[in-house]
Parts: C-alpha cells; structure tokens; sequence
C-alpha cells in the first residue's frame, strides 16, 4: 500500500472536519422464536456453524491515503474484508499515563506511535495497514456547520465483518460451504466525537435491520449495485463493493456525514485481545451459547466475571443465543459491555508499558485493520488516538438505534430512531451534560437581494429513517417559492435527502442575507440559514416538517434527551451485567 512517512498527514486536532454477509440468514432472525417469511435469502446468521464469506482480496495501489479529507481511490485489496464485532487498543508508554478512554477498534491504534523501533519498523506497520475507499454511494450526507471556535465533531463507522476468506477465519468462523461467498457486515457502530471534544457518542444497529441499501459502484472492477428494495437486511451492504457501502448505506438512513471508517475481522479480534492479555465480562447465571441443532457461539462461562480472550473473546462478541432474549439486541448490548471493560483494562493494565507487549499490540492492530485512505498510515491512527483520549468513560454514551419488529426481523423506530441520529447530528451529547447555550439569532450584515433577484434551488429531505421521500415535493415548494416573488426557484429532482427539518444553506458569508431571506419568507428562524461548503448557491431542502401544505410545520421546543428506547449505557459503569436465558445455562 501507499506507504505515508510524513507528520503531516495526522488527523487534525480541533477544527475542520476529518474527512476522513455467518450461515445465511437464519429465518428466524433477530427474534429467533418466530420464523417469518420476511427471512433475506443473503443474510447470514454469525452465531451458528457461521457462514463463511470471501471478501475481495484489496492490495493498496500505491497512491497512499487521501490527506486532504476526501475519500480518495486508494482502495487496498488483498487481505479480504475484515472485521469482526470490536477492535482493540493500546496501552501508553508511562504506568501514571491516562491512556484513550474509548472504542473497541481504535484503542488498539494508540500504542502505534511507540511501538515502533524506529523508521524502518514504522514503514513495515504502515504495509500491514489495508484501505478501501470510504463512501461508494452516489451522494453524501451534507457536512456538519463548524461551532464559534471553528471546530467539527468526528464521525467513525466501526464494522465488523463475518469474512471467512482465509484459514484462520474459516476456522473460527465455520461454514465451509459458503466459502467465497460476499461478507456481512454483521457489526455496525457509528462513533461520534463532539466538535469540542468533550464527550463521546456510540450507535449500534442491530445487524437484522431491514432499510434500502443504496446504489454503490464497486471502483476495482466497475460493478454497480442498484439500489436495493426496502427489506434488505443492513449486513449486505459490506457485500455490494465493500466498506464503502456500508458507510453509505449509514448515511443514507442517517444523514449523518461520516468521516472514516475502520473495520476488524474475526482473526483480528483474537490476535487482539491476547496482545492485551484478556478483557473482564460478567454474567449472571452459568451460560452455554449452543443449542440442540447445534448453533451458536458455543460461549461457556460461570456466573460472574471472566477474563476472556482470543477464542473466547470473538464468542462473546458473537453470541446472542444465551444473552437475554437471543436476539441481535442482546448482543450489541453485550458488545457494548465488552467495550466499557476494554478501555478500563487498557487504562489500568500496567503490563501494557512493556515495550515487546506494546509492539505485539501494534503488529496485530495494523494486521487486523482496514480503514479508509484517510486513517491509511499509522500516524494518522495515532493523531486519531490522541483525539479520541481526550473524553473520559464517565462522558461516553452507548445507544442501540431505536427499533421495533417486523416479523421477525426489525426496522428503525419511528419518531425515537430519528431523535437519536438528530442529536447525533446536531452534535449534542447523549448524556444530558452538555450545558451548550444556544446561540443569540444575529441577522447578516450583508443586506439581502430583492426577491425575484435570489436564485433558489430546491431540494427533497422529506425521508426519514421509516418513511420515503413525498414524491413531487421539491417541484411544489419551488412554484410556492415563486409565487410568493422568489422567481427564480428551481426544484433538484435528482436529489432525495433526508432532513428533519427544512433548511436553508448557502456556501459563503456574501450570501448569508440572502439565505435569511428566505428562511424568513418562510416563517422560519434566522438559525434555519447554515452556511455550508456542500451547496453552491443558496439551496432550500425541505425537511420532513413540511412533507405537505403551503408552510412548514411550526417547531416545537426541541426535546434534546435520549430516547430511553436507545438503551443507553454509560462508559464508566462497571457494574453492567448480561443477563442469561435459562434456557442456556449449566
């Protein structure tokens, strides 16, 4: 791969944003009680004998990785797909050090910078990193406005892959009769670091969630993958060209911009988690994940605290018959629980400062990893790292996306799923702390043009996470806008967004008043006209608020908690506990 040498190529610190399918799925699906006919003939189940998948081999084309915040077309192939359920970090050199408080996966980054022994070591952990490009979508969600200070927030999609493309991987994965097969994202985190740094956000979706995969074109070899219909499981997105899909497939469901991504697989989660020497979990009663037809984990431990790793480790992060009500929920929320214990290890294991630990650490990591061009050097992973230490565990929130059944799969959750992703968005913390004063309205100094002067183009964020797009609405809103004098209002039938509220954006301070302009026309608030470097004039998308009628729906006073149906979990608790179905234990 491109190997990068250069210090300048890190992850910026502060501002600016960082642009950075197991045994097909089983009918029975998240709730594995009812066999339903909504089963996905793709999907695949990581519990059972597993299923085996063959990423695309990626080798690095030489290029290097993008530094300039784009996703850049360094794809790497060689090494195949990979991923699995968490990641690992690293340890820091000093025992009184406060290493990074977060992430499965990018914990392990951190040792990166000390790890080496020098140039020649570092350019040999450099090769061992693998990218993919980062979105393979068509559109991108729109980026995030910076704060007073200039500051963006950060956004990781963590992917777990089932790939069993190699010996390893088949071996601890199973299903020899679907080797070759595409692999599944069967773990899916969104990591969001706030623009200020002060706290830490995490959103799992349940790999069983039925959405529309968008159209992704695969760069290696010019396949397109049409839009999917809108009962396709998420996990099949990594199968329709690799990462990139899957990040598209978020943003799609999210409109959330997504900087990098970094994806494990299940070699990669047990060579980690016996670099660091194990990690704590705790169950209730005695638990065996297998049933009588044989599938599952195959997880065995007593009630309490276990230290597991290796093996045991990837069978916890994959077991869901035996935690609660054997659904994939329960095993984000034991992932979740995996994680917490994570960091606290990292942060307390002073065998971490031993030099031959921390360098088997850092191999296994940059072995383990693919990531997009824009993480594709080991110093850009530790530039990461060190902003990812700056939040403690006490202000880091675990949420699972809001769901509810259908058959026996699920779907996001109306209302709750697209209050948790606006918060996300809107960059507010999850834990109710974040003690933000919102800004005083101020009106451009920059005088407005006449009406009929202000070319206005229009576009449809009337989707949300459980509705499609109202069909027209982006033409209908363009004739109001010109009747009421704006004349030169023009509807973008080639974009569907999605958008909770209606927005005005504009690209540059010259056009602020302008912008204003029409928010007002509209009935809206000053703070509805966001300046924004993704449009290039003044660009009215109209939000899910105004999916009918001559005016938007009036807000309402924003209601900034999380919903209780995201099940949040606090990064410093150390009590946490899975729960075992007593059909599964001993």
């Amino acid at each position: 791969m491109g190997q990068n040498s250069v210090r300048g190529e890190g992850v910026s610190s502060g501002a600016g944003t960082h642009d950075a399918a197991s045994e097909r799925s089983r009918a029975e699906g998240s709730r594995p009680k009812s066999d339903t006919a909504d089963a996905e003939p793709h999907a695949r189940d990581t519990d059972g004998t597993g299923r085996d998948t063959g990423g695309k081999g990626r080798t690095t084309d030489g290029k290097g990785p993008a530094t300039d915040g784009k996703e850049g077309k360094g794809r790497s192939r060689g090494k195949g797909a990979r991923g699995s359920g968490s990641g690992t970090r690293r340890a820091a050199p000093r025992r009184k050090r406060r290493v990074l408080r977060w992430s499965a996966t990018v914990l392990a980054v951190l040792i990166l910078g000390t790890a080496g022994a020098g140039y020649l070591y570092y350019q040999h952990l450099n090769s061992n990193l693998e990218t993919d490009d980062l979105n393979l979508g068509d559109h991108r969600a729109p980026a995030p406005t910076p704060n007073a200070e200039g500051q963006t927030p950060l956004n990781i999609l963590l992917i777990g892959s089932d790939a069993r493309d190699s010996k390893e991987n088949q071996k601890l994965g199973g299903a020899k009769d679907t080797f070759g097969g595409p692999p599944l994202a069967d773990v899916q985190m969104l990591l969001h670091l706030s623009a200020d740094r002060s706290n830490m956000s995490m959103i799992s979706m349940p790999r069983d969630t039925l959405l529309t995969i968008p159209k992704c074109t695969d760069p290696d070899d010019g396949k397109v993958y049409q839009e999917s219909g809108p009962r396709t499981m998420t996990n099949e997105s990594l199968g329709r060209g690799g990462p990139g899909c899957t990040v598209a497939t978020w943003e799609k469901l999210t409109n959330i911009r997504i900087d990098h991504f970094m994806m494990v697989d299940f070699s990669g989660v047990v060579s980690m988690a016996d670099a660091i020497g194990g990690v704590p979990v705790c169950v209730d009663k005695n638990i065996h994940s297998r049933t009588r037809a044989g599938k599952g984990s195959g997880l065995k431990l007593k009630k309490g605290t276990t230290n597991i790793q290796g093996e045991q480790a990837l069978q916890w992060l994959r077991t869901r018959y035996g935690f609660e009500d054997g659904s994939d929920i329960g095993r984000a929320k034991a992932q979740h629980m995996y994680m917490n214990s994570l960091v606290r290890t990292l942060r307390d294991n002073a065998s971490l400062t031993s030099p031959n630990r921390l360098r088997k650490l850092a191999e296994n990591a940059t072995k383990a990893l693919k990531v997009d061009p824009g993480l594709g050097s080991v110093l850009k992973l530790y530039d990461l790292g060190n902003e990812l230490k700056k939040v403690s565990p006490e202000r880091t929130t675990m949420t699972t996306m809001p769901f509810e059944y259908l058959g026996s799969r699920v779907v996001p959750k109306p209302g709750d799923a697209e209050q948790l992703f606006r918060l996300v968005r809107d960059d507010i913390a999850l834990d109710g702390k974040d003690g933000k004063k919102k800004a005083k309205e101020k009106p451009s100094d920059d005088p407005a043009a006449p009406d009929a002067d202000i070319a206005v183009q229009v576009q449809n964020g009337t989707r949300t996470a459980t509705e499609p797009p109202v069909s027209g609405r982006a033409g209908a809103v363009a004739q109001l806008l010109a009747a009421g004098g704006f004349t030169k209002a023009a509807p973008d039938t080639a974009t569907a967004l999605t958008e909770a509220r209606t927005v005005v954006r504009y690209p540059s301070v010259e056009l602020e008043g302008d912008a204003q302009r029409v928010a007002k026309s509209l009935g809206l608030p000053l703070s509805a006209a966001k300046k924004s470097t993704d449009v290039s004039g003044i660009t009215l998308v109209v939000g899910a608020d105004w999916r009918e009628g001559d005016k938007p729906e009036k807000a309402k006073k924003q209601d900034d908690s999380t919903p209780k149906s995201a099940d949040a979990l606090n990064g410093s608790d150390k009590k946490a506990c899975m729960k075992v179905d007593p059909n599964f234990t001993w």
